[in-house]
């Protein structure tokens, strides 16, 4: 994970940004780094455990919904019909949502957590939420690369579309840190607000089509499913570009931008509003 983390510092040399954006990005930078290695300090499998939680989910998911509910796929191009390829399925839809739900739901305590960081005058507390969003984030690119690896053996080829994984990502990212923005900053007020977030997270779950595939969803309701919950573009958007091999979900992919881009200024807009009052409450 260090490794992934200081690799970003290259870009510095790249993009042309002012010296101020720079210092940010490092100190986030820093934070992240410092993040991941507490999460796993002293723990004998270190930075092996957030692969090996995400694959006992799917080995979970992959039993009660294969085996035990029978839960059936269309043929996916250039895979095999088989128990094995709808664990790689659900893995692929299950990887987006675990690094969305998890971000998000520690980016609500972000700034709670913080009183020290937040008293002081000189530190950027819009770094705060994005901390725990992109440790998260970065935990799930080691499940990202062994399912890309399980599906070339699988497949026996391995997908150009995999060029376009940065742009969902920014998808992803804007929609995460939006929600992140919105939920630090009321939770300084309304502690209610974490535990209601978990609610509403239990019952998003079901509501997208990740552990069943969205013909299961009745006609009437797709397009409704798709055009207002910005998950289930990305979720089969990650199944197009990593499974398949090719982008069906062009329109649907185009809406959840706009839907993140919206939730992201929205909720930036209400965290900096607040923010100067962060300090009196803590």
């Amino acid at each position: 994970m260090r490794g992934v983390v200081r690799n970003v510092g290259r870009l510095r040399r790249i993009l042309p940004i002012d010296e101020q954006m720079w210092m940010k990005f490092d100190l986030l930078r820093t934070l992240v780094r410092r993040d991941l290695e507490a999460r796993y300090k002293g723990s004998i499998l270190g930075n092996l455990w957030p692969l090996l939680n995400q694959l006992s989910q799917l080995l979970i998911y992959t039993y009660v919904f294969s085996t035990v509910l029978k839960v059936k796929l269309t043929t996916l191009k250039g895979l095999p019909a088989n128990d094995f390829t709808f664990g790689l399925w659900l893995f692929a839809g299950l990887l987006p949502w675990i690094a969305f739900s998890g971000g998000l739901m520690q980016s609500a305590n972000s700034v709670l957590g913080q009183p020290n960081l937040v008293k002081k005058v000189v530190f950027p507390l819009t770094l705060l939420p994005l901390v725990p969003i992109l440790s998260t984030f970065i935990e799930s690119s080691f499940g990202l690369m062994a399912l890309i690896f399980f599906v070339a053996i699988n497949a026996h080829t391995l997908h150009t579309s995999l060029a376009l994984l940065p742009l969902i990502w920014l998808t992803q990212l804007l929609l995460t840190a939006g929600l992140g923005y919105l939920t630090a900053g009321l939770t300084v007020f309304l502690r209610d607000i974490p535990q209601t977030l978990g609610v509403i997270l239990n019952i998003w779950f079901y509501a997208t089509p990740l552990v069943y595939p969205v013909s299961a969803v009745p006609e009437e309701w797709r397009s409704l499913v798709f055009w207002l919950n910005p998950m289930a573009a990305i979720a089969e958007v990650y199944r197009d570009i990593v499974l398949v091999g090719e982008v069906k979900h062009w329109g649907e992919w185009g809406v959840a931008c706009v839907i993140a881009t919206i939730i992201f200024c929205c909720g930036f807009t209400v965290y900096k509003h607040l923010r100067p009052a962060f300090a009196d409450v803590l």
